[in-house]
């Protein structure tokens, strides 16, 4: 299966790297490559984790307060949304329609 990210996804990534990386450089070397072990579990195992929200599935980070939101469609899986757990519960809802 092929990973695909939702822009708004990429820039949560890249939003939650920076504020780590101002913090402690390692801190977002770290963030990165839990993000990325995250989505090669994901790609080998994609319905091994949890049904969530509004059709999607959902990856807890352990490192980090951050839940991946995908779903899987066809041969894809896209990732919809790279949420800090605390912080506005469902706010990416509209990214997971068709």
């Amino acid at each position: 299966m092929r990973i695909k990210f939702h822009p708004h996804a990429r820039a949560e990534i890249r939003d939650a790297r920076n504020w780590y990386f101002e913090r402690s450089p390692l801190s977002a070397i770290a963030f990165a490559q839990t993000v990325e072990n995250a989505t090669f579990r994901i790609r080998q195992a994609p319905t091994s984790f949890p049904p969530a929200d509004h059709g999607t599935r959902r990856f807890v980070l352990q490192r980090f307060p951050f839940n991946i939101f995908y779903l899987i469609r066809g041969t894809d899986i896209v990732i919809v949304a790279v949420a800090h757990q605390k912080r506005r519960p469902g706010y990416w809802a509209s990214r997971a329609r068709p």
